[in-house]
């Protein structure tokens, strides 16, 4: 029987199903080989040979398919139909040859197949291939590149930026296109600008809305009409006159449906519709992928295979009727960046079936399907047909004009079944409908409003629009976006607030060094030009080694440059290179750098050792002013002032209330030589912090408050406000590590809360929790998992009933109750909690050891030699 080897167990379930006992599937769960994370790695001295190492836990799938190989001497490589699955490819071949499991006689292809299907896989199987050398290639280049960034350019950011993590080749690129989009918005400043709408009535009654766009006989501009006064002129204007019908207009116009899905549209369309990062889109279509339901998710084409738009076609008809089916196919074509990775679109697998007949239990997959499944039908078919109408209103003398515009549905086509989403919803006009109106017939005025509009600053990203954005440019691929939208994100240089991209401190002081220091590397130009070369490289049109050697000449030239800069001085060049940012001029024409608390330091930027930045006066510690990082204004002080609050006096010392880097907090003494941590106490977020008084400030300042000794085992009891609101301690101390926490209800409870109550909370904690050391009792023993062993158990949680296996815990949908779950549907949701937790990987049930192996592991050996403790590391950077 051949060895069949794929990436993950899902996957290689599906295909075992397709091709029966007659072949070993395998999984190798994802990449076995890396460049280990050290430095040298990649020897740019001889030829950038590649230094690979297998990874611990890859080990022993390496040979699990190295032992099948033992009595089945033929491999077949079924990995994704991507670069990444090419690689995956070499890398298991070189891995096996190298461990001599493949031998000179050992037959080794390469299958791939767009969509895992019976019918797909059949034909991938006889239609055998070799490993896509120019494809492995490109891979390896890319994998190079990101090697040389991170390890040569990390850590000159770690020497001159404090608190900066790491740097990569296109992540950077990516952070810099949300670093600039956050400095327009706050160099925006909004315009004044007036509309004036009137509410009109048909002489059958029918009311209609109409704006005014003609005004002293001149066509009015956007911001033609400046301030309230020139409003209530105009206003004054329309209510003088009377009004009539000048002209009524009506346009046939048709809305042809979206092309189907690629991997950057599916990623926008999921953002925009459900919320979903990049990362959450891409792990559900994995999972839809390997279950057989669509076909491969990375993909820069949009053409649809022949077979496919025929059966979408039929489902058309059958579903919706012959009207809803254009009389030819539509078919896309696009120009892929990368004729390697343009695949088919991204389609369900069979037409005919919806989410529902399926019958998905993640909500995440059933939803994407959901959206998959539509477009698809969409894309294929007819236009809806609209008859837009546009009526003229205006004054017998010409100096008052109006207009109304309107739409009719005449047939839904396409949108019978979906419509695309937008990125940024624009109200438009165009969508009302209008009354039947008449030329020359009278408008009645009914009511004129004058609105007030100031202009908006453009739109913070959302990951959506940022891999729109990406791909504009030309930087990243399929297969990237996800990852890189989630490293800035990982490595603390991007935020997600209300699913805006917002960058942080220590995203923008990398930007601005990387600007300064190696512009031509987060250029956007250089970037698109590079992915090109490894496309060329893929294609076969261009040796790796000559992209790789034309990069490292002068990248390895930029980093020398860097290697004797201080500190001090890649500060000062920051401030000079942000200072119209930082430092705007004032409308007074002073001095914008001028300490306003002292009068007499500079403010500059600075660092802290977390990596955030703030802006401080050279006077320090004589003036403590500081503010944050940004422009003047840039964050809300929630009233207290830059320099601080005083409360007033207590034994002696001064309280304060002043706004940190991490909130409001209030303050005993004066920070000295002496007393350079004085006692704190953060404002809870219910308190407005411009409110805190005197008695207020003492109260927190009191905290963590000793309630008593527990009466069980006499250990302290405490109150506190914490991270996460106010809650209970029970431990020797409240720096004390373990113990038991639990939750008060609210602040006042802080002060309030006494030994009965605080016991009963305690306790309730422990009980939740199944008790201190004492496992949770299995609401139902479901048995041994059917492919791997171990206890499969289903148990009540804090948030319902999950089931349990090993170390694994996966959520009963609310849909099945406990009692009707079946072991098939427990095993696929622990796969699927598997997946996304990224383990991928499943235990084997332990073997008892036989006796031989018990003899042999109890044979005396000598000690071994003890080693001297390594010496520590710097962490090393993480690939792209």
């Amino acid at each position: 029987m051949p060895v069949v080897v794929v990436e993950s167990p899902a996957k290689a379930k599906t295909i075992n199903k397709y091709l029966g006992d007659n072949y070993t599937v395998l999984a190798s769960y994802g990449h076995v080989r890396d460049l280990p994370p050290k430095d040298g790695s990649v020897d740019t001295d001889n030829e950038f040979d590649m230094l690979w190492e297998i990874g611990s836990d890859s080990k022993k799938h390496v040979k699990a398919i190295a032992d099948a190989l033992k009595d089945d001497n033929e491999l077949i490589l079924a990995t994704d139909p991507d670069r990444e699955g090419e690689a995956i490819s070499w890398h298991l071949q070189e891995a096996l040859t190298k461990r001599k499991s493949i031998k000179k006689d050992t037959p080794v292809s390469r299958v791939v197949f767009n969509a895992i299907t019976k019918a797909a896989v059949t034909e991938a199987m006889q239609n055998p291939r070799e490993v896509d050398m120019p494809l492995v290639e490109a891979y390896l280049a890319r994998r190079a590149l990101d090697y040389l960034v991170g390890f040569k350019l990390s850590p000159v950011l770690w020497r001159k930026l404090p608190g900066s993590r790491s740097a990569g080749r296109v992540q950077s690129v990516c952070l810099r296109i949300i670093t600039e989009r956050e400095m327009e918005i706050e160099a925006f400043r909004n315009r004044e600008y007036w509309s004036v709408k009137a509410i009109l009535s048909s002489p059958t009654g029918q009311e209609y809305e109409a704006r005014l766009t003609t005004l002293a006989g001149k066509k009015l501009d956007k911001y033609d009409i400046e301030n309230q006064q020139q409003a209530e002129m105009a206003e004054a204007a329309i209510t003088s006159r009377d009004l009539t019908i000048q002209s009524v207009e009506a346009k046939p116009a048709t809305r042809n449906p979206s092309a189907p899905f690629m991997t950057s549209t599916l990623q926008q369309e999921a953002s925009r519709k459900f919320g979903m990062g990049a990362r959450q889109c891409m792990s559900s279509a994995q999972r839809l992928y390997e279950a057989g339901h669509i076909t491969y998710m990375r993909t820069d084409g949009i053409d649809m295979a022949p077979e496919a738009v025929t059966m979408a076609r039929d489902a058309i008809k059958d579903r919706f009727g012959g009207e809803y089916v254009p009389a030819q196919p539509r078919m896309y074509k696009n120009k892929a960046k990368n004729a390697q990775e343009a695949h088919e679109c991204i389609r369900p697998t069979d037409m005919t079936n919806d989410a529902a007949s399926l019958k998905i239990m993640d909500a995440d997959q059933r939803k994407l399907y959901d959206l998959i499944w539509k477009r698809t039908l969409a894309c294929q078919m007819e236009s809806a047909r609209l008859e837009r109408t546009t009526v003229e209103i205006g004054s017998a003398d010409g100096q008052v004009g109006l207009r109304a515009t309107g739409q009719v549905m005449l047939f839904d086509g396409f949108l019978k079944v979906y419509e695309e989403g937008r990125d940024d919803v624009v109200v438009d006009d165009d969508d009302k409908r209008l009354p039947q109106l008449n030329q020359n017939e009278k408008a009645d005025k009914k009511s004129i409003t004058p609105e007030q509009h100031f202009t908006q600053p453009p739109p913070r990203y959302t990951e959506a629009t940022l891999v729109k954005r990406m791909e504009e440019l030309g930087i990243g691929r399929p297969s990237t976006y996800a990852s890189v939208v989630t490293t800035i994100q990982d490595r603390d240089y991007v935020r997600k607030e209300k699913n805006r991209l917002i960058p942080e401190d220590k995203g923008r002081l990398v930007i601005a060094f990387l600007e300064n220091y190696f512009r031509r590397y987060v250029g956007y130009d250089f970037t698109a030009s590079l992915e090109e070369e490894l496309d060329d490289v893929s294609a076969g049109d261009r040796n790796y080694k000559d992209v790789l050697g034309s990069f490292w000449r002068d990248f390895s030239a930029a980093i020398a440059e860097t290697s004797e800069l201080r500190i001090t001085e890649v500060l000062e060049k920051i401030n000079e290179v942000l200072e119209p940012h930082l430092f705007p001029v004032t409308e007074e024409g002073g001095d914008p750098r001028l300490c306003p608390n002292c009068e007499k330091g500079r403010l500059s930027m600075r660092t802290a050792r977390s990596g955030g930045a703030f802006i401080g006066c050279s006077n320090y510690p004589e003036c403590r002013y500081t503010r944050a990082f940004g422009p003047p204004g840039a964050e809300d002080t929630g009233g207290i002032p830059p320099e601080g609050k005083h409360l007033g006096d207590d034994d002696g010392d001064k309280i304060y209330a002043f706004k940190g880097r991490f909130g409001p907090y209030v303050q005993r003494g004066e920070v000295t030589d002496d007393n350079k941590k004085p006692p704190r106490q953060s404002i809870p977020k219910d308190w407005p912090p411009a409110d805190v008084d005197l008695s207020q400030a003492l109260m927190l300042l009191s905290l963590p408050r000793e309630i008593g000794p527990h009466p069980e085992d006499g250990v302290m009891v405490w109150a506190n406000i914490g991270r996460y609101g106010p809650y209970l301690k029970h431990a020797a101390s409240t720096s004390e590590r373990g113990g038991t926490n639990a939750n008060l209800e609210g602040i006042d409870e802080v002060w309030t809360v006494g030994m009965n109550r605080a016991v009963q909370l305690l306790a309730e904690k422990v009980a939740s929790r199944g008790g201190r050391g004492v496992a949770a009792k299995p609401i139902r023993e479901m048995g041994e998992h059917p492919d791997q062993g171990g206890n499969v158990a289903i148990m009540s949680g804090k948030y319902g009933p999950y089931v349990k296996w090993e170390k694994i815990n996966a959520t009963i949908p609310k849909e099945i109750e406990p009692e009707d779950l079946s072991m098939d549907q427990a095993v696929q949701l622990l796969d699927e909690k598997a997946a996304k937790k990224g383990t991928g990987r499943r235990k084997t049930a332990a073997k008892k050891p036989t006796k031989a192996a018990a003899a042999k592991k109890t044979t005396a050996k000598k000690p071994a030699a003890k080693k001297k403790p390594a010496a520590k590391k710097k962490p090393a950077a993480k690939k792209e």
